[in-house]
């Protein structure tokens, strides 16, 4: 997934003469830019403030006074601690700072996706107000009945309704930024194939996606719960589909004895993601990019990946063999393609039984399906948007709007493909309907299906 969009800021340190100008061409347009929105969202405020100033018309003077104070401190202390907070970052130019944004992004969709909810019923509200002041002018209707819709209107029951309406999405994006993004679950199937290799019969596939190393700062206890948790399901095969950071390699930095701990029987295989290639950060050379994407493969073996890149190896059973295949990124535009499946499959292209590796999901549609003869596909990349709702019989999130195939597993033409929804996080310091993800994957001979 992209990164916020307020990196607007480029540090001036090591610039060039020449390109003073440009910089400061670039700085103006990013405050130009962080400007907007601001002001957007201090219309957002000032009508939301109106509503507010409605509901709380027959409050004691002070108590009216204590609530205008609070509510414009906290969007004026939030605007200000993000500018200050980008402008430093920007002059500091130190990758791993940027970081800190997701503080900034989990408040503000706490307070203003609440919000907005609650102006939806406002505006109701004055709508209907409008409509009865319309009618009253109009129409000959006998005086006692405009007191009784004024005595109505004056009740504001739509702008009551919707602060009882915002506290669903306070609450539920509270509990996903303090728990929810730690509420691990094993989602589980069992798949059979007619070509699988009798002796893979039981062979089980462990898949995590989308760790986001920079995002876990300060959980380390945490997500080291969470690597035993993949550990104690025993996996013969481990695969890890790409985005291992958000945007450079010292975000690795310290990680290395707490996913080193990651077992499995037949090795652990991993893939590069979109955000593993620095895409997003604005390097001071094309050289300092490309040793940057070095540190992070060479990170991928120090946590004891065998990582792909565009490449296959063979997982070798009692004399039986699969072929496994890992490409590089490839996703539909904006996002790279790097990956490159024709060269990954170079040497395999007999092997019984083939499973993919590839970041993107998007990738299995206009590539893999119909086009091999690949048995099973893993991705992550959609991260179910950490926003969604699942529940029996409902799994929903705004992103398969992007993503058509965005969770969970898929089969056309004797062909799967299962999307993870990732470990960690991004942006959004939280998961709110979509927790994180460890999937388990058991193959079977078509006879022997569970």
């Amino acid at each position: 997934m992209h990164n916020s969009p307020f990196f607007f800021v480029r540090p001036f340190v090591g610039t060039k003469p020449s390109e003073v100008q440009q910089k400061k061409t670039e700085f103006t347009m990013g405050i130009f830019r962080f400007i907007i929105p601001i002001i957007l969202l201090f219309l957002l405020d000032l009508y939301a403030f109106k509503g507010i100033k409605q509901l709380v018309s027959n409050w004691q003077p002070i108590a009216r006074t204590v609530v205008a104070y609070v509510y414009w401190a906290i969007p004026i202390l939030l605007v200000a601690g993000m500018f200050i907070f980008f402008v430093y970052v920007g002059q500091s130019g130190k990758p791993a700072q940027f970081n800190g944004i997701y503080v900034f992004t989990g408040i503000f969709i706490l307070l203003y996706v609440p919000k907005l909810f609650f102006i939806i019923f406002h505006f109701l509200d004055d709508i209907k107000d409008v409509i009865a002041w319309a009618v009253k002018k109009l129409s000959a209707t006998d005086s006692a009945t405009f007191a009784e819709a004024d005595r109505i209107s004056r009740s504001q029951f739509l702008t009551r309704v919707g602060i009882i309406g915002a506290l669903l999405p306070f609450t539920s994006i509270l509990y996903g930024m303090a728990w929810g993004r730690f509420d691990f679950k094993v989602r589980r199937h069992t798949l059979s194939f007619a070509n699988l290799p009798k002796a893979f019969a039981g062979f089980k596939i462990v898949q995590i996606s989308d760790i986001h190393l920079g995002s876990l700062k300060g959980d380390e206890e945490k997500f080291a719960a969470a690597i035993e948790m993949v550990n104690s399901e025993k996996p013969d095969l481990l695969l890890f589909t790409g985005d291992l950071v958000n945007n450079t390699a010292d975000e690795i930095d310290g990680w290395e004895p707490i996913f080193s701990k990651l077992k499995s029987k037949y090795g652990n295989f991993s893939v590069l993601g979109n955000h593993d290639y620095g895409d997003y950060f604005m390097w001071k050379s094309p050289e300092a990019k490309r040793a940057n994407l070095d540190r992070v493969i060479a990170k991928h073996k120090e946590l004891g990946f065998n990582i792909l890149l565009n490449e296959n190896t063979v997982i070798e059973k009692d004399g039986e063999k699969i072929g496994l295949i890992g490409i590089e990124n490839w996703g539909l535009p904006p996002f790279p393609q790097y990956g490159d499946l024709n060269k990954a499959m170079q040497g395999i292209e007999n092997m019984p039984f083939k499973v993919l590796m590839s970041h993107d999901p998007s990738h299995w549609d206009a590539q893999v399906l119909r086009k091999t003869d690949i048995d099973i596909s893993f991705a992550g990349h959609t991260h179910g948007m950490q926003f969604g709702i699942d529940i029996p019989g409902l799994r929903w999130s705004p992103v398969k709007f992007k993503y058509p195939r965005w969770a969970g597993l898929y089969t056309e033409n004797n062909q799967h493909l299962y999307v993870n929804i990732g470990f960690g996080y991004i942006g959004f310091p939280g998961r709110v309907g979509t927790p994180p993800e460890i999937t388990v994957i058991e193959l079977q001979p078509e006879n022997t299906s569970a």
